[in-house]
């Protein structure tokens, strides 16, 4: 690229932090690379490797009681180099030229203020507008980015908005003053795959009609082959790879970009396991081919676990006095089998978590049964039940959220041993607690540590060690991969798998990535608006789907990692 075509040009960036007063990390090691005019540049690789540092130095947002931009970076833009900008210059840029949209859309807006005010905030302090030119200009950019009724929605606050319109919202804050360069900051993660591919393409629209860069920071590299011209892989700080996206997914150079592409599962196959990282930088992009495992129910299987006509309502305040009732689950039968996974596929809002919470007696059921092993478990005193929970256990999403920061693991372990009364003694329960870790790939040393000592993937394996205390027979996995790096959700479904294989586990898999579905599911089972759409063998029903709201959530796949010949 020529000087005249870049808008952005980073070069030898290079980011140290502070640990504490002996200690650094090198977090951005020499990283080069341009953003041209009118262009998508992605940025990918796992987490840690460095990515979004690199954007908030770019904005100047890194802490800088933590963090030291070493001598030599520089970052250039408009013939200025924009790390050795005075701060009040950088933020006139920052939000006006150059603006940024967050991951989590929860945490960045601000829950005491409707998404008018924060929109307009934008806009007063960047723009000079006046209080009605700037309510007029925030109804304009929400109507731009598709968001309903905007006149209305314009007074809503973050709360009363589903997660794909709270990520609507940050991007019309983010476009307001008409930047030139957006940077989109793992947008689209643990989104549906409808409103990921919306937001997709929304971002793809206005980076045409606005004549913007875009810099795309994300994990997965599926999802750039939707939007990026330009891909840079970066890994532990440093560039791996840098090419047009187009040679990147056809001819992929360094072993790491191939183990990125296939370590996600695909649509065409289904190996015993899925390839990780280091399977790739062992074998210099190349390990060896695995036998397809086969998947299916057949009328042979024996039945764990059955749910006929099971139904929720909830009932929802309307006005001061008011109620209105909510059906978030309507009259859905199905069955598990032993030893297979149900996959639990469909849009925020479908029903999805809230069978599963049910199936668990976490939230009551309004109506149907849930025959375990015969037995109804919805008509159980809470008495009667405890037998059951030990039998049925359930993996959350969040592991941030999910294990309690004051207990150390081996606590963690222990506590639901003691409660249902596993083990003889506490020599015992370690003893067995120890075995766990070591079973699920973190050994004894995690057993003092706390949980803010481990990552996300390591967490979510504490999560299913934590389960595995009860021996259960069904297990849940309640979007429990749906936030990891590809490398980490291989290394946590092959887990899975290999429990299921050794004790004939049964599971009920909730995901809105259908790929990993399809992967890990012998039945799928389709949900919209708590309704059951549709049910069949996981091959057929992606193979040959038989309603339309499946063949559109189907389309919805991002192609980045689907074959031509699929």
């Amino acid at each position: 690229m020529t000087e005249q075509q870049n808008l952005i040009e980073i070069r030898d960036l290079r980011v140290r932090f502070r640990l504490d007063q002996t200690q650094t990390f090198d977090a951005v090691k020499g990283v080069s690379f341009d953003i041209p005019n009118h262009a998508t540049v992605a940025l990918v690789g796992e987490s840690g490797s460095g990515k979004s540092v690199s954007a908030m130095a770019i904005m100047g947002l890194l802490p800088p009681e933590s963090a030291m931009i070493l001598e030599g970076s520089r970052v250039m833009y408009a013939g200025r180099d924009l790390l050795t900008e005075p701060r009040e210059s950088l933020q006139r840029i920052r939000g006006k030229e150059i603006s940024m949209i967050f991951q989590e859309p929860m945490t960045s807006l601000n829950p005491v203020f409707t998404v008018g005010d924060q929109i307009c905030e934008v806009l007063r302090l960047h723009m000079g507008l006046g209080r009605a030119q700037a309510r007029a200009r925030a109804i304009e950019v929400l109507s731009e980015v598709g968001i309903p009724e905007p006149q209305l929605r314009v007074n809503s606050y973050p709360h009363q908005l589903s997660g794909g319109q709270q990520q609507r919202v940050m991007i019309a804050m983010a476009i307001a003053c008409e930047p030139k360069l957006l940077i989109a900051d793992e947008p689209t993660t643990a989104l549906d795959v409808t409103i990921q591919r919306q937001i997709l393409e929304l971002l793809a629209d206005l980076k045409q009609r606005r004549h913007m860069s875009v810099l795309f920071i994300t994990h997965d590299l599926a999802l750039v082959g939707e939007i990026a011209d330009h891909v840079v892989v970066m890994q532990e700080g440093e560039i791996r790879e840098s090419a047009p996206a187009a040679e990147i997914f056809q001819r992929p150079r360094h072993p790491y970009t191939r183990a990125l592409l296939e370590c996600r599962p695909r649509l065409d196959r289904r190996p015993q396991r899925l390839p990780v990282i280091d399977d790739f930088m062992r074998t210099e992009g190349k390990p060896a081919g695995q036998q397809e495992r086969k998947r299916g129910v057949t009328g042979d299987d024996a039945i764990i676990l059955e749910a006929r006509n099971l139904s929720k309502e909830f009932r929802l305040r309307e006005g001061l006095f008011g109620h209105k009732a909510f059906r978030a689950v309507e009259r859905v039968s199905f069955t598990l089998a032993k030893g297979k996974t149900l996959g639990l596929v469909g849009e925020s809002g479908s029903g999805k978590t809230t069978i599963g919470l049910a199936l668990m007696r976490l939230i009551d059921a309004s109506g149907g049964e849930v025959l375990f092993e015969g037995t109804d478990l919805l008509k159980l005193s809470r008495r009667e039940l405890m037998p059951y929970k030990r039998r049925i256990q359930i993996i959350f999403q969040n592991p941030y959220a999910s294990l309690n920061p004051r207990f150390t693991v081996g606590n963690i372990l222990i506590e639901p041993m003691q409660i249902h009364g596993i083990g003889a003694d506490l020599a015992a329960r370690s003893k067995l607690a120890y075995a766990l870790l070591d079973r699920v790939g973190l050994g004894r040393v995690a057993f003092n540590k706390y949980p803010h000592e481990f990552s996300g993937g390591q967490r979510q394996r504490i999560a299913i060690a934590r389960c595995l205390t009860m021996k259960p027979d069904v297990l849940i996995c309640d979007e429990s991969v749906s936030a990891l790096d590809v490398s980490i959700q291989a290394q946590v479904l092959n887990l899975l798998q290999d429990l299921q294989d050794e004790f004939r586990m049964s599971y009920i898999f909730i995901s809105h990535d259908l790929a990993v579905v399809k992967y890990m599911s012998d039945q799928v089972m389709v949900l919209h608006d708590g309704k059951l759409v549709e049910m069949a063998n996981s091959d057929d029903i992606y193979l040959a789907p038989k309603q339309e709201y499946t063949r559109r959530l189907l389309s919805a796949i991002p192609r980045g990692f689907v074959p031509a010949a699929a």
